[in-house]
């Protein structure tokens, strides 16, 4: 059986923040596929509070160690919402330049590996939210000219009564158990992400 090693890179939602079974989308992602018999090696690379400008510059390094050459392996990044959150200056990255880090990132990572991405979710603040979605829009059309797949999960976890409560009952920003078990099964249906199996 071949080993797919995966990372996933991003933020507080990919390290899966405020889930009391510690699994976020990203560890129940891998543990579906073993079930499935498949062998995984996942790495988990979220980081709280950390905006594309902090990704830009850390996970080439530590992916780059956790899928040697020639085995390669796989990456998911998942970020933007602290980009969009407000500090006393305005958002703690201006969009211009959340596009511009994503583009770097991206452009050195398709170079190495298969890539995937997948849009920020929405809180429990409609300003921030409004922010987010510009960032989401930007996003899809990036990925679209690099192709790279990209999944939007912000519009449909606006509609999801259990994503919702979770954030609002929660820290405002993080859903529990059930919202990240919600997230998990869109990416789980995604054709993008099937194709890796």
């Amino acid at each position: 059986m071949t080993d797919i090693r995966i990372c996933f890179v991003g933020d507080s939602f990919v390290n899966g923040t405020g889930d009391p079974e510690c699994l976020g989308w990203s560890g129940r992602l891998c543990a579906s596929q073993c079930r499935q018999g498949r062998a995984i090696t996942y790495y988990n690379l979220g980081v709280r509070r950390e905006t594309s400008a902090d990704i830009r510059d850390r996970w080439f390094k530590e992916v780059s160690c956790r899928l040697p050459a020639p085995e390669g392996g796989r990456v998911v990044f998942s970020f933007g919402t602290n980009d969009t959150t407000l500090e006393s200056q305005g958002t703690r990255v201006k969009l211009a330049d959340s596009i511009k880090n994503t583009h770097t990132i991206l452009s050195l990572a398709i170079q190495h590996y298969p890539v995937l991405m997948i849009s920020p979710p929405p809180i429990a603040d409609d300003a921030q939210n409004s922010r987010t979605a510009d960032l989401v829009t930007h996003f899809a059309q990036l990925c679209y000219e690099l192709t790279v797949p990209y999944l939007n999960v912000f519009a449909p976890l606006q509609q999801s009564a259990v994503w919702q409560r979770e954030v609002q009952t929660g820290d405002g920003a993080h859903p529990a158990a059930a919202g990240y078990a919600t997230l998990a099964s869109m990416i789980e249906e995604w054709a993008d992400w099937k194709a890796w199996f």
